[in-house]
């Protein structure tokens, strides 16, 4: 993972609308960049519609929330459409974003070994940096807990 005080790497991924969009062109607000392993799975569906629930709040004090997965442009559409979704996916099939915030990790499920995305999420601050890593964030849990990391709740 990627430690806190470290620059965060810069990207450009297309979002559910196939529209691009890039780290920087959130320079001077706080990034809340989020990775998750699969849409439409019952723990990513879960951490959606939270960060979804709270998306007034973040917003009202200029947070941005942004999820990544390794789906394409037209399943983040799905997922958005299926469950009412206010947030933008990035569609990282190449996996170049992922990696580089070292995400894809040797994940075990039910014994078997296997590389995949691990859900983790970054805090960044309003100059690039990395200020706040979750590094097992937890799908029912991560949206209000950095609420109340930063102060809001």
């Amino acid at each position: 993972m990627l430690t806190e005080g470290t620059k965060a790497p810069a990207f450009t991924l297309p979002d559910q609308n196939g529209n691009n969009v890039s780290l920087s062109d959130f320079a001077g607000k706080k990034v809340v960049l989020y990775f998750y392993p699969k849409d439409s799975t019952s723990g990513c569906t879960k951490q959606a519609c939270a960060f979804t629930g709270v998306m007034d709040i973040y917003q009202e004090h200029g947070i941005v929330v942004l999820g990544v997965s390794k789906d394409s442009v037209a399943s983040h559409k799905r997922f958005e459409e299926k469950y009412e979704l206010n947030l933008t996916l990035l569609a990282d099939t190449e996996r170049q974003v992922i990696e580089a915030y070292d995400v894809w990790q040797e994940k075990k499920l039910y014994g078997k070994v296997s590389m995949g995305v691990v859900r983790a999420t970054y805090v960044i601050n309003e100059e690039g940096i990395i200020e706040k890593v979750y590094p097992k964030a937890k799908h029912d849990t991560n949206a209000q807990e950095i609420l109340t990391y930063l102060g809001i709740l």
